[in-house]
């Protein structure tokens, strides 16, 4: 490689995006693929103190300040993990990048979608990913598939969820060389073969 390769993560809470993620890790580790697994909220040491805010903070938080956590920890996430990890030539593992933002504080939360795009942009010094996975299922599936506490985003209603997912389909629809969709009701064994074919078209 001539480069780091950059590959993002995306799906409502439930959607099995995690377990993925860790099966795509272990393919990469046993084939030599010199790669790191890091995540939104949380990927750098001041994200971790943003994601207890973002997360579990139990009192009322406004969009627009919701949005803007977000966005510092995305700033501080490229700037000192993603960007050096790329520099050093690794395949970059990301669960959740830009498009959770526009899809949860965009689409679900009906911000400025626009904006939220130009601010992305701000934040990342316009770093997009080579290839995006958006994990797709009904938001009454997922819904059913989360166990134990939730967080705050995952306590929403039905419609919010509903919203996030068309949210995500749209991002699709409007960048379908970036962002490849896969049906997530499926076995793990199926979906985790669709995401190496992806995959591989990037790293051979």
């Amino acid at each position: 490689m001539k480069k780091g390769i950059f590959i993002t993560f995306e799906g409502a809470d439930g959607c099995g995006k995690t377990t993925q993620i860790e099966l795509i890790k272990k393919y990469l580790d046993e084939n030599n693929i010199e790669n790191v697994l890091t995540r939104e909220p949380g990927g750098s040491d001041l994200g971790l103190e943003l994601r207890k805010i973002l997360l579990h903070y139990d009192k009322p938080v406004s969009n627009i300040a919701e949005l803007f956590l977000y966005l510092a920890d995305r700033a501080q996430h490229t700037e000192y993990t993603i960007k050096p990890l790329l520099d050093e030539k690794k395949v970059v593992l990301c669960d959740r990048y830009i498009d959770s933002t526009v899809a949860y504080q965009g689409y679900a939360r009906k911000g400025d979608i626009n904006k939220i795009i130009k601010l992305n942009d701000l934040v990342t010094n316009s770093l997009k990913p080579d290839l995006t996975i958006v994990f797709d299922i009904d938001s009454n599936v997922a819904q059913s598939r989360l166990k134990g506490e939730k967080d705050r985003l995952e306590k929403e209603g039905l419609e919010f969820h509903k919203a996030l997912r068309q949210g995500y389909l749209e991002l699709a629809k409007n960048n379908p060389e970036r962002i490849k969709v896969i049906n997530a009701d499926d076995a793990i064994e199926n979906i985790h073969k669709k995401c190496i074919e992806l995959i591989k078209g990037f790293i051979n």
